[in-house]
């Protein structure tokens, strides 16, 4: 295990400067432009807000990540090739964040968290954008032929809360990890290894409770806490912006999976995947409004969503911070990968995406670490995990349900009935 000195020294040395490194933070608004923006809509004169965030000298991060790089670069192991990847993640989000309202900030997103117009893999050419629009298609066809039987509940932050403490006992010893309400967030939710945060004074469904239970919970907290425990790569704790789409990826693969994904989330997945793609082609933030209105949001919800694309970007058109457009293209790509380890008898495989915070191809890259030891497996699991022979189930039917075509299935029946 001697090889492995090199490797947690520099593992210890990325995560000292990687905590410090808070991207949403960095890119929080005044929490008083909501206000101010929707009085002046209101009054029919709607302006672009003038947005102000911390100025912050990124000098020694910068230097320090790039040294980090070229270290981590030639260490004789490999897991250097980890490390490197990961540092570099960091460089480029500091260099993003270190041109905040700037052109250079759009471009520096797209290059860690790539663009609505970007191929899923395995989807044969098929985009993230192409996907939000058919979700936005049979959302539009659903509301149409159906009025939703669910009442429409508006449940508080602090109410969510408390039914959300009560779903972490199941996986998480008593206060390991924190539930607070935030008047700040852009997003109704966010969470990191210890803290789950909710926004305040925002109307929940009756199915947030459960999404956000088992996407912020039992997916972005639990893989961080996890990755904490590793013992030769804590890096995998932190939460690199290199795995960004494969954490939400998994984290609504999980909502899926257990049946908390409604059509409104997809479509309000989708709008926002839509949206950037407006913004980058030259809407500004006032029409990126107006589009999130027409789609039915509120006031205050298409405020919120508007934020979500601009966060760090420019107001007047054409730029955008494209954190978004991972969801759909993670959420495909990982049912992928979960149907592919069923069909390769490899689900062990998958538990292994809990231990921290990694890309699909970590996973499969590092199987054999995880099988010597070197890296440990996952501590905390969420339940649908644990349950493996329900998984196997869904998986086994997803993979054959795969192949059939529904064009030819209907013509079928069609063809029957009349006969």
């Amino acid at each position: 295990m001697s090889d492995l000195i090199p490797v947690r020294r520099v593992d210890k040395a990325l995560v000292a400067v990687a905590r410090d490194i808070r991207v949403l933070t960095q890119l929080e608004w005044d929490p008083r432009l909501h206000d101010i923006f929707l009085d002046a809509w209101r009054r029919g004169e709607p302006q672009l807000p003038v947005v102000s965030y911390r100025n912050v000298d990124y000098t020694g991060p910068l230097f320090a990540l790039d040294a980090l790089v070229t270290e981590a670069d030639r260490l004789d192991h490999p897991l250097g090739r980890f490390l490197r990847q990961t540092a570099e993640s960091y460089l480029t989000v500091v260099r993003m964040l270190d041109n905040i309202n700037t052109p250079a900030m759009s471009a520096l997103s797209k290059s860690i968290y790539g663009s609505p117009d970007d191929p899923i893999t395995g989807g044969q050419g098929t985009s993230s954008l192409d996907a939000a629009k058919y979700f936005l298609s049979v959302a539009g066809e659903f509301y149409h032929a159906h009025q939703p039987l669910e009442s429409d509940f508006c449940l508080s932050a602090q109410s969510v809360a408390a039914e959300i403490k009560t779903g972490l006992a199941e996986v998480f010893p008593d206060g390991v990890i924190q539930v607070q309400i935030d008047k700040t967030l852009a997003a109704k939710a966010a969470a990191g290894a210890t803290r789950i945060r909710l926004r305040d004074a925002t109307c929940f469904s009756e199915y947030d409770h459960e999404q956000l239970l088992q996407h912020e919970a039992f997916v972005h907290s639990l893989t961080a806490l996890n990755g904490r425990r590793q013992p030769n790569l804590s890096t995998l704790g932190i939460g690199a912006p290199r795995t960004t789409a494969a954490q939400e990826g998994l984290a609504t693969f999980a909502e899926l999976v257990t049946g908390a994904i409604d059509i409104a989330r997809l479509e309000r997945i989708a709008m926002r995947i839509v949206a950037i793609d407006m913004a980058l082609g030259g809407a500004d933030f006032i029409e990126i409004f107006k589009y999130f209105m027409n789609a039915g949001q509120p006031e205050s919800e298409s405020y919120n969503s508007t934020v979500r694309v601009f966060r760090g970007a420019p107001l007047g058109g054409g730029h955008a911070f494209t954190k978004d457009s991972v969801y759909l293209r993670g959420l495909l790509e990982v049912h992928t990968f979960f149907r592919w380890a069923l069909k390769e008898q490899k689900l062990t495989l998958a538990q292994h995406f809990f231990a921290g915070r990694m890309t699909l191809a970590d996973v499969i890259r590092y199987e054999a670490f995880f099988l010597d030891g070197t890296l440990a497996p996952a501590a905390y699991l969420p339940p649908w995990m644990t349950r493996t022979t329900g998984l196997a189930g869904y998986l086994a039917f997803a993979v054959f349900a795969n192949n059939i075509d529904l064009s030819s299935l209907y013509a079928d029946h069609e063809f029957h009935a009349l006969g």
